[in-house]
């Protein structure tokens, strides 16, 4: 009888834990492309997954890679006037093959543009801000350690 206790709530630790891991498994990525002042795509890109179910034009979709892209196009000749410039947000097939996230100029559809990669979810939004918790987790532990040794 008292082994009985014990394995119910494994068991159901165990379910709770793969329900968690299946749901956030799969990342999703904004979509949308807009040019000039047309459009919701562009920065300042204020949605998250609830806004943007309102906005027209904009999606959260799943994205089977988890890698999200924002592609800007006409950042060339276009600094003082962006009508022509347009921004894209898309799921990408995979993701780079150093696995890095990062921004730069590259050539894309046989033009330059200014492309940025990230992983996570809904990561290519306007600001990307990611938060190391192994290292904030380290520093809380160190920071910890000194407080205890200092009272005691």
């Amino acid at each position: 009888m008292s082994g009985k206790p014990v394995i119910v709530v494994v068991s159901l630790f165990l379910v709770l834990l793969s329900s968690d891991v299946a749901h956030g498994a799969l990342k999703r990525c904004f979509q949308c492309r807009s040019r000039g002042d047309l459009g919701s795509c562009k920065d300042h890109f204020n949605f998250n997954g609830t806004t943007a179910k309102n906005e027209q034009g904009v999606e959260a979709i799943p994205c089977a890679s988890g890698w999200c892209g924002k592609v800007i196009e006409g950042t060339g000749s276009y600094k003082q006037d962006d009508y022509g410039m347009a921004t894209q947000r898309m799921c990408l097939q995979r993701g780079p093959s150093d696995g890095e996230e990062r921004c730069a100029y590259t050539v894309w559809n046989h033009a330059k543009v200014y492309m940025c990669f990230c992983q996570g979810d809904l990561c290519n939004s306007a600001g990307h801000l990611k938060l190391n918790f192994f290292v904030l987790g380290i520093t809380l532990l160190i920071g910890a350690r000194h407080i205890i040794a200092f009272c005691f």
